[in-house]
Parts: structure tokens; C-alpha cells; sequence
């Protein structure tokens, strides 16, 4: 006799606060979960990079070592290195566990937004307000990057990273999408870019734009530009326009957006205090989270569980599902 396969879980949205971390490190410029998602990096605007254990609250380092405001960083896939971009135009690779500076990479024109490693944490990839993205080979001594991606028209405020794909989002209003495997460009235009990410499952890409409009785009519904180095080849692939959802506020600062742990939401900062969380087929919208008084700078998501860090001013927050109890010593 054959049973029905259990219906699976409805997923559950992080919106208990089990945790508020004050950062001591001036203003908090991003929160970053590693690459397993049991700590957490915060960006300060006095210069440092802390790395916390979120659910305790507790700090476990601080890296100093940039000559202004920390705005970005990352972890490698084995949690030995971490990389920051920051005010000084400097880009720096740490190592995780000494606290010391490795190398610092020196190159670009104007402050470094967005920062990421390669799956193999052996290319550091840099954007910056310069329009450039600078690939920094992490295992050579050259000074000057491998690579440039020049093709924005204004400053790049967004840099995510896949096994194959650089995706790429700028003032200049267009979303970019580098196929490392095919040497193909694909571009859209969405107006001026805070936030760009890839859908868990890779198929689809999330824009967030300063209209506060985020919009999910299917890779096959894309312009295509044959060959990076050359705009003049275009091709437009399928009608199917993109999915919006609206109700946040984002007119003036550069804010996260992501999608949650199950691809079952998408989740965005907003100016006025609060985290939306829409539903990602429907866009309609799930759940407005209040944080406080003030403007949500930054945001990441466990990568699989429902679990949240927000950053407000000097604090950061981390939220659990209502449901959620914390192990001793966790709550």
C-alpha cells in the first residue's frame, strides 16, 4: 500500500528577536553570515571588521587594518580568510584566525562598495564607485589586478559571484551578468542599483533599484550582449516580464535585498525602519518586520536556516522564527 507523501513544511519567516549585538564599531555598514552561517562579519564606520557568533552574541575577533570606513566584506568557503573593501580605496585579505593583514590590494580610483571571493577563495573580486569591478589574484605577488570589468557607465554597487558567473549591479541603472563559460554580457536596465543576488537555485537574478522596486528576473528573459568586450550584438530572449514587489522604502541609500533560505521569499532592507518579506511567486507582500527608528542598512540570511541579521546604526539584530528555541547559552 503506498502512503501520500508528507505535504512539506510552509516556511517559516524570522521575526522573533532572539539577539541585539551593540557593534562598538561607529556605524554598521554591512553584516555578512559565513559560508555556514554560525558566525557573522559587521562593517564599521571606524575602520574595524568584527567577527561575532550571532546567535551568543558574541565577538570573537576584530580586524584592523583599513585606513577608513569598513563597507563590505566576505568569507572563503573554508572559513580561513576573509576579504574587505572599504573608504581607503583598499582591498584586504585577512587571515581568519591570526587577525593579520595578508595582502592589501591597491588600484582602485574612488571607495570600494562590494567586495567577494571566487568558489575557490583564490580570486577576490572588488567594486567600486570607480565603475570598475578588479579581479585580485589572492596566491600571486602582481600588484595590479588580473582582470577589470569596465563596463558600467557609473559607480558599481553591487558584486555576486557563482561557480561561472560574475553578476554585477550599478548607478548607471543596468544589471549585468558576465558568463565566464560562454564570454557572453547579458544586460538589463532597471534604473539605478543598490543590490543584486542570485536566486539559491541559480535560475533566477533579484534587483533592487532606487525606485523601491525590487525585480526578479529569469535568466532566459535577459538581453544578451555576445561578447564582453563588445555592445554591438544584441538579442532579446522571451517576453516574460519581470515579478516586482513594492511597499518598502529605498530612494537614497544603497540597501540589501536577498532571497530567503528556501527560495520561498524575497526580503529587502527599508529606509523606514522595517524589513519586507514578500512571497516570490505571488509578490505579494508577507510580513513588514519593525527594527526600530531609523533607516535598515543591511541584511543577511542564513544560507539554511530561517534566521536574519539586521543592521541598524550601531547594533545588529538577529532574528529567529517564533517558534525557534535557543539552546543554553544561545538565547
Amino acid at each position: 500500500m503506498a502512503f501520500p507523501e508528507p505535504k512539506p513544511r510552509p516556511p517559516e519567516l524570522p521575526q522573533k528577536r532572539l539577539k541585539t549585538l551593540d557593534c562598538g564599531q561607529g556605524a554598521v555598514r554591512a553584516v555578512r553570515f559565513n559560508v555556514d552561517g554560525n558566525y557573522c562579519l559587521t562593517c564599521g564606520s571606524d575602520k574595524t571588521l568584527k567577527l561575532w557568533n550571532p546567535l551568543r552574541g558574541t565577538l570573537l575577533r576584530t580586524y584592523s587594518g583599513h585606513g577608513y570606513e569598513v563597507l563590505d566584506a566576505a568569507g572563503s568557503f573554508d572559513n580561513s580568510s576573509l576579504c574587505s573593501g572599504g573608504g581607503d580605496k583598499a582591498v584586504v585579505l585577512w587571515d581568519v584566525a591570526s587577525g593579520q593583514v595578508v595582502r592589501k590590494f591597491r588600484g582602485h580610483a574612488g571607495k570600494v562598495n562590494t567586495v567577494q571571493f571566487n568558489e575557490e577563495a583564490t580570486v577576490i573580486l572588488s567594486g567600486s564607485i570607480d565603475s570598475s569591478i578588479r579581479c585580485w589574484d589572492c596566491r600571486s605577488r602582481r600588484p595590479e589586478p588580473v582582470q577589470t570589468l569596465d563596463e558600467a557607465r557609473d559607480g558599481v554597487s553591487s558584486v555576486k559571484v557563482s561557480d561561472h558567473e560574475v553578476l554585477a549591479g550599478s548607478v548607471d541603472g543596468r544589471m549585468r551578468r558576465y558568463d565566464l563559460r560562454m564570454g557572453q554580457l547579458f544586460s538589463d536596465y532597471t534604473g539605478p542599483i543598490t543590490c543584486t543576488c542570485f536566486s539559491r537555485d541559480g535560475q533566477c537574478t533579484l534587483v533592487s533599484s532606487l525606485d523601491s522596486t525590487l525585480r526578479l528576473l529569469d535568466k532566459d528573459t535577459v538581453l544578451v550582449v555576445v561578447g564582453i568586450s563588445s555592445l554591438l550584438s544584441h538579442l532579446w530572449r522571451g517576453p516574460s516580464p519581470p515579478i516586482l514587489y513594492k511597499g518598502h522604502k529605498n530612494q537614497e541609500y544603497k540597501l540589501d535585498c536577498c532571497l530567503s533560505e528556501r527560495d520561498t521569499h524575497v526580503v529587502s532592507c527599508s529606509e523606514d525602519g522595517k524589513v519586507f518579506f514578500w512571497d516570490l511567486v505571488e509578490g505579494a507582500l508577507a510580513l513588514a518586520l519593525p527594527v526600530g527608528r531609523g533607516v535598515v542598512q543591511s541584511l543577511a540570511y542564513h544560507p539554511t536556516e530561517p534566521c536574519l541579521l539586521t543592521a541598524m546604526g550601531g547594533s545588529v539584530q538577529c532574528w529567529r522564527e517564533e517558534t525557534y528555541e535557543a539552546e543554553d547559552g544561545a538565547g
